[in-house]
């Protein structure tokens, strides 16, 4: 088990750097950072002097080592924006991310897992059936536009939310079903396949001949079971969740991180969204990373290795 998690560290690290060097190269793939820093105005010696101010006139590989340095340190340089430390921006706002991401992965996991369990146990039912339809349509739905319906009927129509804004809990019921929703067909699909797989399992069987009480065996043999790829697939889900949160946030206007990626890709901030691609990147290694060696560590061959 050992040389597995080193194994994934190893990968992960790989990764953290492949994607580093890619939120790098955004300043570059746009064009000229002195010129689009300078203005349409600029002269070429105003450009001349604002890429020296830069250090934009430097090797592109010791521009990396130096930004990577200071990313390390949790240092992204001043928005071109908003003039304040890019960190700075990112630790203001990431709580309200880091609050819709735990709300959402906990709306899905209490959906989905109940669904997904009495899909198993009444195959092709109309529970079942409910399950699929639901698990389809959270898989075709856009989240944009499942959260312009929810905010036009339970905002806009009956008044009961507020359609904007992050300063109560209500503000956060609709973002948190709308990000939740994304999860909920995996999770739902996941369960089921694994509530069948193991009812129809030997232990199972002698366990109901035992006489052991349906709740019993349900619950603690076979949910017990069936549960622990469920787990891991939630921790991946957390990091995709993260990461999407974007737009979630931009339809109910959340000031958090999501919101400001939009804020200055729409404005060209690119410091911050180098920065922002990194956040969000290193959320989901780091879940990732987490679900692979959850999984190890429950699997009785893998620590037993």
């Amino acid at each position: 088990m050992l040389i597995f998690i080193l194994k994934r560290l190893g990968l992960a690290v790989l990764v953290a750097f492949t994607v580093s060097f890619i939120s790098f190269s955004l300043l570059f793939m746009a064009g000229d950072p002195a010129a689009a820093l300078a203005g349409e105005t600029a002269s070429g010696e105003d450009i001349e002097s604002i890429r020296k101010l830069y250090g934009f006139d430097r090797p592109m590989l010791v521009q990396y080592g130096d930004w990577l340095i200071s990313a390390l340190q949790f240092n992204f340089g001043e928005s071109y924006y908003f003039r304040l430390p890019v960190s700075s921006l990112i630790v203001d706002r990431l709580g309200v991310t880091m609050t819709l991401g735990v709300c959402g992965i906990t709306f899905a996991l209490l959906t989905a897992v109940p669904l997904g369990v009495a899909a198993a146990i009444r195959p092709n039912s109309i529970i079942d059936r409910v399950a699929l339809f639901l698990s389809v349509a959270g898989q075709a739905m856009p989240s944009f536009w499942f959260g312009l319906i929810l905010i036009v009927i339970f905002a806009i129509q009956l008044g009961w939310l507020p359609p904007s804004g992050a300063s109560t809990p209500a503000h956060f019921i609709m973002p948190t079903i709308v990000l939740g929703y994304y999860a909920m067909p995996a999770i739902m699909r996941l369960t089921r396949a694994g509530m069948l797989d193991v009812l129809s399992s030997d232990y199972i069987r002698t366990a109901r001949a035992k006489g052991a009480p349906e709740g019993r065996v349900l619950f603690r043999h076979a949910l017990r079971n069936a549960i622990i790829p469920v787990v891991s697939l939630a921790a991946v889900q957390m990091g995709f969740m993260l990461g999407g949160s974007i737009v979630v946030e931009s339809i109910f206007a959340l000031h958090g991180a999501g919101f400001l990626a939009w804020e200055s890709i729409a404005r060209n901030d690119l410091p911050t969204v180098q920065a922002l691609i990194l956040v969000f990147s290193m959320f989901y290694i780091v879940f990732t990373f987490l679900a692979d060696v959850l999984n190890a560590w429950l699997d009785p061959r893998m620590r037993s290795s």
